[in-house]
């Protein structure tokens, strides 16, 4: 699928020209989440994603259970790892002459070691690359905050601080939208044949507080949800228009929510996934009819293609990531603007109730690189004991 295609389907990312000059930046930043390595890792790990928030060790070791499952490692290092050794092929292989570096949020290596190696190599322009595709406070301010600290640590080294630019959320990026239809129309023709075209397609996405949320991006531009929620329909009407262009059918679909964490009576982005499955049952999507065929099967009997699996949850299915996907579109590192003026306001399906019908997305303001900003208190976190936030 081309930029063009996503464009026309509601994206408002062009295919890039073949850019080789990264002028200003002298190096590149892939900056992530972290994650353990091994099951002595994840309790540490756990209290540097929840520090400063007075979460009780029992806790940290309850939660940190997921992480046991899995022998205590996390997939995004391993995973972050290959996108490293990836972007430095491509840049190698076209001459773009930008050296990469990775650091972590809050596991080795962490942000902080790795800009004092880069600004000790001697680099003082550096364009960050957070690992997160989608507005929300965990998933840019804060990263914003932890680079702001970060430099202010370095420069109570003595050290000269670079400048760093982080770029823009890459949501609808034809390079993240293209593997995730690849992963849905093969997934659909894995089905049989009989059920294939009434397919609903449930997409997850983790779920936040409905106030950080609504924090995520104004209301007025975004609708309710805020950027959070706009963005992630966006992302699912671009896959259901690309698959209705392919297939012919246009499926039934929406977006749901996963990983709830934290006090029950703080309300959190729904449905939650496994009340859409209940639902999806109940009207008798999930009939259990091919208990045979080799899908997997959801806790009611149906089959049921995982996609978009989490941190923490294993490897899923038709993850966007490594070999990077952008065809001749190099990565761009001008400050391209995407959308209307900021406060425009789009018309946009709510995220709640039956399935959602596929349309064509409305523009939205998309956020720009600018100056790092001072932390905010702890209730701005998603969920007070929220070790995911």
């Amino acid at each position: 699928m081309s930029g063009a295609a996503l464009s026309e389907a509601g994206g408002r990312i062009d295919a890039m020209s073949d850019l080789r000059d990264p002028a200003p930046y002298d190096a590149l930043l892939l900056l992530s989440f972290g994650g353990p390595e091994g099951p002595d890792d994840v309790v540490p790990f756990l209290a540097n994603v929840t520090r400063g928030r007075g979460i009780p060790e029992e806790r940290l070791k309850e939660v940190g259970q997921h992480y046991f499952l899995f022998g205590g490692v996390s997939p995004i290092n391993a995973q972050n790892r290959a996108l490293l050794d990836a972007l430095r092929k491509d840049f190698a292989d076209h001459g773009l002459d930008l050296p990469v570096y990775w650091g972590n949020r809050n596991w080795a290596p962490y942000l902080t070691d790795v800009l004092r190696e880069m600004t000790e190599d001697g680099h003082r322009r550096i364009a960050v690359l957070a690992t997160s595709a989608y507005a929300s406070y965990s998933g840019c301010r804060q990263y914003r905050e932890n680079l702001a600290e970060s430099l202010a640590a370095l420069e109570d080294e003595g050290l000269e601080p670079p400048r760093v630019d982080k770029l823009r959320h890459y949501f609808n990026h034809p390079g993240f939208v293209e593997p995730m239809v690849d992963g849905v129309l093969a997934s659909l023709a894995d089905l049989p044949e009989d059920v294939r075209s009434g397919a609903h397609i449930a997409f997850t996405t983790h779920s936040i507080p409905t106030s950080a949320a609504d924090a995520s991006g104004p209301a007025e531009a975004h609708g309710e949800g805020g950027a959070y929620v706009a963005e992630h329909l966006d992302v699912a009407r671009l896959i259901i228009e690309a698959v209705r262009t392919r297939t012919g059918t246009e499926h039934p679909w929406q977006l749901v929510y996963q990983s709830r964490s934290g006090a029950p009576h703080i309300p959190w982005l729904e449905p939650d996934i496994c009340d859409h499955l209940e639902t999806q049952h109940g009207e008798g999507v999930l009939d259990g009819r091919h208990g045979a065929h080799r899908l997997r099967f959801g806790p009611h009997g149906g089959p049921v293609r995982p996609r978009h699996r989490g941190e923490g949850q294993g490897r899923g299915a038709g993850t966007a990531g490594p070999p990077l996907r952008h065809g001749r579109r190099r990565p761009a590192f001008r400050r391209r603007r995407t959308g209307p003026a900021p406060g425009t306001r789009r018309e946009r399906a709510r995220p709640g109730g039956g399935a959602l019908r596929a349309g064509v997305a409305g523009a939205v303001p998309r956020p720009l690189p600018g100056r790092l900003l001072p932390r905010q208190g702890p209730e701005a976190a998603a969920g007070a004991d929220s070790p995911y936030a």
